[in-house]
This record gives structure tokens, C-alpha cells and sequence, in this order.
């Protein structure tokens, strides 16, 4: 068995061109369109990274994090299939932590 190895890295810029979005993707098996796969960041506009996570086959899975501008954690939670899972952790821009969301397993 041959496995083609089609992993490809996009990077989409704000309008300074500073990196928007870094992210691993693949090739649709019909060829018609790139599918999210694999680690994806966001970042701020001055560079700090805004959001990070995991794809499989175009749906948020497993561990996301969304940080505010100033590097502080602003939310955390679990992805499974593209459905948020378990509980959710929030962050006010100081840290201080607000109220968690339960969405269950």
C-alpha cells in the first residue's frame, strides 16, 4: 500500500500582512476543496497567539486554548467532532477566572 502524503501549511495574512492564521490541511479526496487537518493557530495582529487547537478532517478535536492579547489565558475546553465537550474554563484579560460552561460528554 502506497500513502500519499498530502499534508500542506496555509498561512492567511491580516491586511499588514502579519499572520492571521497558521494551519494544516489537506487535500478533500474529490479535489475539490482543503480540509482543515491537524494543528491550527490564530494569532493576534501584533503576533501573540490568539488561539490554537487540533483538526481532524475539518472539525475542532480535542484541546483548545484562546489566549488575550496581553499572552493570558481567556478560555479553555475540549472539542470533540466540532461540539464543544466537558467543561469549559474562562478568563477575564487580568485572570481572573469566570464562571465555567458544562457542555457534557
Amino acid at each position: 500500500m502506497t500513502i500519499e502524503a498530502d499534508l500542506n501549511i496555509a498561512e492567511i495574512p491580516y491586511e499588514s500582512g502579519a499572520i492571521k492564521f497558521r494551519y494544516a490541511r489537506v487535500m478533500a479526496p474529490d479535489k475539490t476543496r482543503w480540509i482543515r487537518h491537524g494543528l491550527f493557530v490564530a494569532y493576534h495582529e501584533h503576533g501573540t497567539v490568539a488561539s490554537e487547537g487540533q483538526y481532524v478532517d475539518g472539525k475542532e478535536d480535542g484541546l483548545w486554548r484562546d489566549l488575550h492579547p496581553n499572552g493570558q489565558p481567556a478560555a479553555e475546553g475540549r472539542y470533540r467532532a466540532g461540539q464543544e465537550v466537558g467543561v469549559w474554563r474562562f478568563w477575564k484579560p487580568d485572570g481572573t477566572e469566570e464562571p465555567s460552561t458544562d457542555y457534557g460528554e
